[in-house]
C-alpha cells in the first residue's frame, strides 16, 4: 500500500494542483518541526531596503540584541535591511537567530546572521510561522510586506484567533499616518472599536520594546497568581 502511494506521487506533474497540495504541506512540517525546538520567540519585520547606515536599521540590530539578552529567540524574514538587522543583533548576543526565507522571482538572498534558515515558497505558510512560536510582534518601518504582516497579527488578536501579545510599532514619525488613519478613518466609520486601538503600542526606543514585553508578560503572571 505505501509502495503504491509512493510510486502514484512520482506519477504526479509537479505543476498540479495536487502535487501543489504535499509541498505546502512538507512546508509547514519543516517549519513547525524547527521552530518548536527554538523556545520563546519575538519575530520582528521591517523594509529589506533600509540600508546599513539607517537609524533604522542600527535600532533594529540594538533591538534584537536586548531581547536575545533577555533569553528570546529572534525570528526575522532573512532577508536583508531590517531582517539582517535584527538576525546580526541576535547573533552578536550569541542569541537564536531564525530566517524564514521566501522564493521571490527576484530572489532574496537570505543574510549572513541566520543559525537556522528555512526556505519558503508560499507566503501564507511563512506567515503561520511567524505567528504560531511568536510572544510578540516588533514592527519596524517598511512596505506592503511589512503592513501586511503587522495587520494579519493584529487581525488574529482582534478576532481571538490567537492569543494577545505585544505587538510594538518601532518609529513614532513614520506610523503616525497610519495610527491617524485608524483613529480618524475606521474609528470614525466604527470599522474598528475603540479597544482595538489598544492592541498595539508605538515606541521610539529598542529598550521600550524589551519593557513594553516584559511589562505585558510580568501583568500576565500577576493575573494568574491572583485567579
Amino acid at each position: 500500500m505505501i509502495r503504491k502511494v509512493a510510486q502514484d506521487l512520482m506519477n504526479y506533474d509537479a505543476t498540479s494542483e495536487t502535487w501543489r497540495l504535499f509541498r505546502i504541506m512538507a512546508e509547514f512540517i519543516e517549519g513547525f518541526e524547527v521552530l518548536s525546538q527554538v523556545g520563546e520567540a519575538v519575530s520582528i519585520f521591517g523594509s529589506a531596503r533600509t540600508p546599513k547606515s539607517h537609524k533604522y536599521y542600527k535600532m533594529a540590530e540594538e533591538t534584537a540584541f536586548l531581547l536575545s539578552k533577555e533569553g528570546y529567540a529572534i525570528i526575522t524574514g532573512g532577508g536583508p535591511g531590517i531582517m539582517e538587522a535584527a538576525n546580526k543583533g541576535a547573533k552578536k548576543a550569541k542569541g537564536t537567530s531564525v530566517g524564514l526565507n521566501i522564493r521571490l522571482p527576484m530572489e532574496q538572498k537570505p543574510n549572513p546572521y541566520t543559525d537556522l534558515l528555512i526556505e519558503f515558497r508560499y507566503f501564507f505558510a511563512r506567515k503561520v510561522m511567524f505567528a504560531k512560536y511568536a510572544k510578540a510582534f516588533v514592527v519596524f518601518p517598511g512596505g506592503f510586506g511589512t503592513i501586511d504582516e503587522l495587520i494579519e497579527g493584529l487581525t488574529l488578536i482582534q478576532t481571538e484567533r490567537m492569543s494577545a501579545f505585544p505587538v510594538i510599532l518601532v518609529g513614532k514619525e513614520y506610523w503616525s499616518g497610519l495610527v491617524n488613519w485608524m483613529k480618524n478613518t475606521l474609528l470614525k466609520n466604527k470599522a474598528i472599536d475603540k479597544e482595538d486601538l489598544n492592541l498595539f503600542t508605538v515606541v521610539n526606543k529598542s529598550q521600550d520594546v524589551v519593557s513594553v514585553i516584559s511589562d505585558f508578560y510580568a501583568e500576565k503572571r500577576a493575573s494568574l497568581l491572583d485567579r
